[in-house]
Order: C-alpha cells, then structure tokens, then sequence
C-alpha cells in the first residue's frame, strides 16, 4: 500500500452534466466564465455567449464537470488534446 502525500493530485470524479439540475449547471457554467478572465479581443462576448460555448465543450467532451474530493468543490476543467 502506497502512502498518501501532499504530492499526489486529490481525487477527482467525473459529474455527467446531465446529473445536475438545469439552475445548478447554469449557474456552474457561468461560474466558470466570469472567473476565467479570457481575453476575447477588441470585440466584447455577451455572458450568454460564453455560457453556451461551455456547454457545447460539456456536451462534445472538450470539458467536463469533475467534483474534487479533497477540497469537497465542483469545478469545469478543459479536457487536454481535445
């Protein structure tokens, strides 16, 4: 048995998007986006805008909802080579 150290990632499961209620997804999502900063350019994105560009990385695999164990939180995070 190996011993757990501060090193070791905490423990993430998945949350299918489909499992949360639609308020707690939006509300998530939008989340997400306000506290990402992303730069879009000269040319301002409505907040809806961004929401629904979440989603559809949610719904095509580009993302995913994961609960972390350790610090007993939800987050979205951008799924890597996707």
């Amino acid at each position: 048995m190996s011993a757990v150290t501060d090193d070791d990632p905490p423990q993430l499961v998945d949350v299918p998007m489909t499992e949360l209620a639609p308020d707690t997804l939006q509300a998530l999502v939008e989340s997400f986006v306000l506290r990402e900063g992303t730069d879009y350019g000269e040319q301002e994105v409505p907040l809806a805008t961004k929401v629904a560009q979440v989603v559809t990385q949610l719904q095509r695999g580009e993302a995913r909802i994961v609960f972390d164990s350790a610090t007993e939180s939800v987050d979205i995070r951008l799924v890597l080579g996707k």
